[in-house]
């Protein structure tokens, strides 16, 4: 980003053009109590570029990288191996592209691609279409809560205790605004889901039962009974897959009777980057396909005969009456879908299983080790890459320990559930193939040490 200093001038001019009296009376709308009435604590009003750099790499030299300590952090954002081919190939010309492509057929690198990546991410899912893409798992989560409601004319959401909180948070905001009715618990330190109670309250009045799969602690429901009993009180099953790696080794949901199939795509080709960008994954069985959000390119041929790919489907407001929108997606996340779909090709099918052979390997691997440590209970009878264990003491400050002793050891939920004393000891551990046998026995000896 470049740096363009202001003389007294300038900003005096600029306010002439808009104005405005001062530049205090540019935030005149924002409340008194939550403006800054001083420097800011700790940072001088005046620096050299030198020593502000110097400041910065000090501040930064603060964080636990990823990359520079034994990694078990998951809950739906995971560390893979991303091959360096994948971001070379990223930066090829046939894909670059405006941001959003609002003459689409001109950037024809990037409609094959996506077309490509919604056959993927169709396979992956066993649906029989996806689309473009969406912002991130969360909010394509939502999308297809309110494409049910379009569906079935019902207002009514019940949401498993198993999906991933921030999910049900974001439910939450836009539910607000459309007066969805959202049926949400948290979940318990057991082995069993919650499918049973799921099925018990599907009544007349909902609109879609909502599954993460496998769950937020590490679960693998059971999708077939509650798909049948959604669908008996012609209600849709929404299944949420926050690691799409885990489907290289597990049914698909689609297989399993989920009519629309979401989740986050980062696992595949895309780095953790601090909470973004991601990419959502969005995909339905056909049947619903209009009443799908986002957009859908197709495969055409044009006046001379050639191959060509087009968008077939496009139903958000800058396309279509605002009244007949499907939402108001204004773009897809195109740079993180051409990574994905990258790596998925360079993985293929083989790849695919593979990875997620290993992946499973390793994490039966370390909660075997860790359900060794005095003080853990390992909570799941079965996970794929990811599992729950039961401290005997608090997890959070156990968590701060070892990352204060260069271990990222998982992710507490006392975090992710601040109000449930009950979940205060559950720790949930991530096992990719990143990890290595040395650092599942680091994790062990320093939760021995800790639990002591």
């Amino acid at each position: 980003m470049r740096y363009l200093p202001l003389t007294q001038p300038d900003r005096e001019a600029m306010l002439a053009a808009v104005g405005a009296s001062s530049v205090d009376a540019l935030f005149a709308d924002v409340p008194e109590a939550a403006r800054l009435d001083g420097p800011v604590p700790g940072l001088s009003n005046h620096a050299s570029e030198l020593a502000v750099e110097r400041h910065l790499s000090a501040l930064a030299a603060k964080n636990l990288a990823a990359g520079t300590a034994p990694f078990f952090l998951g809950c739906g954002a995971y560390r893979h191996h991303v091959p360096a081919s994948v971001d070379h190939l990223i930066q090829r010309g046939e894909y670059l592209t405006a941001y959003t492509p609002y003459q689409p057929e001109i950037a024809q690198g990037t409609l094959q691609m996506l077309f490509e990546f919604q056959t993927q991410v169709a396979q992956l899912f066993g649906c029989d279409v996806a689309n473009a893409s969406m912002y991130d798992g969360s909010t394509a989560c939502w999308e297809a809560i309110t494409m049910a409601r379009r569906v079935t004319r019902r207002g009514k959401a019940i949401l498993s205790s198993g999906l991933h909180p921030h999910y049900v948070s974001v439910a939450n905001t836009m539910a607000k605004f459309t007066g969805d009715v959202l049926e949400t618990s948290a979940p318990t330190l057991t082995a069993d889901t919650d499918a049973e109670a799921l099925i018990a309250a599907i009544d007349g009045d909902t609109s879609c039962v909502v599954v993460q799969y496998p769950d937020i602690l590490g679960r693998i429901p059971d999708l077939r009974p509650i798909a049948e009993a959604a669908h008996a009180n012609k209600a849709l099953l929404i299944a949420v897959v926050t690691e799409p790696v885990a489907l290289g080794a597990i049914a698909s949901p689609g297989e399993l009777g989920a009519d629309i199939v979401v989740g986050e795509g980062q696992s595949l080709g895309v780095g953790l980057q601090f909470g973004g960008p991601y990419v959502g994954l969005f995909a339905c069985s056909d049947k619903l396909v209009r009443q799908m959000p986002g957009r859908l390119c197709g495969e055409t041929v044009d006046a001379e005969g050639k191959r060509g790919f087009v968008l077939t489907l496009s139903t958000r407001e800058q396309h279509i009456r605002r009244e007949k929108a499907t939402s108001n997606i204004c773009t897809n996340s195109g740079l993180c879908a051409l990574a994905f779909s990258i790596h998925m090709t360079l993985l293929g099918e083989k790849g695919l299983r593979q990875l997620a052979a290993s992946n499973h390997a390793r994490a039966v691997a370390a909660a075997d080790r860790l359900a060794k440590v005095p003080g853990i209970e390992l909570v799941n009878t079965s996970f794929f890459n990811e599992f729950t264990l039961k401290l005997s003491k608090e997890a959070r400050p156990v968590v701060r320990t070892l990352a204060d002793r260069g271990v990222l050891a998982g992710v507490s939920l006392g975090r992710l559930y601040p109000g449930e004393a009950e979940l205060a000891n559950g720790l949930v551990v991530a096992v990719t193939e990143t990890v290595t046998a040395e650092d599942i026995e680091t994790l062990a000896t320093e939760l021995e040490e800790v639990l002591a």
